[in-house]
């Protein structure tokens, strides 16, 4: 049973028509230069106080070889915070705080995280955001939508296969034409 502290994130960047990658899974797109007046001003100090209540990450292994690619041009975003990549790979590790996981992701998540940390966020992944959700792991969504229609690529939700209701807790608007939707997934 879950304790009523612990919370699995679900955390997703999304182009407005639902896409979390191109085809070539460039990035390039995650940067705007979009302005919106009414917005809200995110500082560097804002984020890195909100990134210090998030005590492990987990995600596939797609997104963790992507992050490892981007890790060369702008630094491994997760510092020292531990990282669980579920995988049935043997993938290159080069950090002592990321870890692999092949399991039964109930046993993950009931057995590893509960126990061990209170605020997990789920970085990455259509796949393991749709396993959570499915097997109803997961407590909340945060899509962070950028001002761009991409047209093709990887969908956020592919067929997820079940109606899921949820519950907005808040949405913010950014400067740079973001926008922050939080969801409470409703079980």
């Amino acid at each position: 049973m879950k304790k009523s502290v612990f919370k699995l994130t679900i955390h997703m960047v999304s182009s407005l028509d639902g896409f979390i990658a191109k085809k070539d899974n460039s990035v390039s797109w995650f940067e705007t230069v979009d302005y919106y007046e009414q917005g809200v001003t995110l500082t560097e100090q804002d984020m890195a106080e909100f990134l210090k209540t998030i005590d492990c990450y987990i995600m596939g292994a797609h997104t963790y070889e992507h992050a490892l690619k981007l890790s060369k041009s702008y630094g491994w975003v997760y510092g020292d915070v531990p990282v669980i990549v579920l995988t049935h790979r043997n993938l290159p590790v080069d950090r002592q705080t990321v870890e692999f996981y092949s399991g039964d992701l109930n046993n993950l998540v009931n057995e590893r995280l509960i126990p061990n940390y209170k605020n997990v966020w789920m970085a990455g992944g259509a796949i393991l955001a749709k396993d959570l959700i499915s097997l109803k792991l997961a407590d909340e969504i945060r899509v962070s939508i950028m001002p761009i229609i991409l047209g093709e690529g990887k969908l956020f939700f592919d067929a997820i296969g079940h109606e899921q209701t949820l519950h907005l807790k808040g949405a913010t608007a950014y400067k740079n034409g973001i926008v922050d939707l939080h969801y409470e997934i409703k079980k």
